[in-house]
């Protein structure tokens, strides 16, 4: 398993999470501490919605931003 495998792992258990907590807390909302419920949802579905975006750009690329520079070295076979 690669770093970057293994990144793409732990980002996917994150969104999970963030979407999980944010549901959960969406469903405490009609309680007494109902706004800050809300307001912790949302910030949780913000962060899950952010990761991601950031998620789909290392898939879609492969791996990491690499800012335009090209790979020093020979190519790998």
């Amino acid at each position: 398993m690669t770093i970057l495998t293994a990144h793409k792992i732990l980002i996917s258990s994150a969104v999970a999470l963030f979407l999980g907590y944010a549901v959960w807390e969406l469903l405490r909302s009609p309680d007494p501490a109902g706004p800050g419920a809300l307001v912790r949802s949302g910030l949780s579905l913000a962060a899950a919605v952010g990761l991601g975006i950031y998620l789909r750009v290392v898939f879609r690329r492969g791996g990491w931003i690499s800012h335009g520079r090209k790979p020093s070295g020979p190519p790998r076979r």
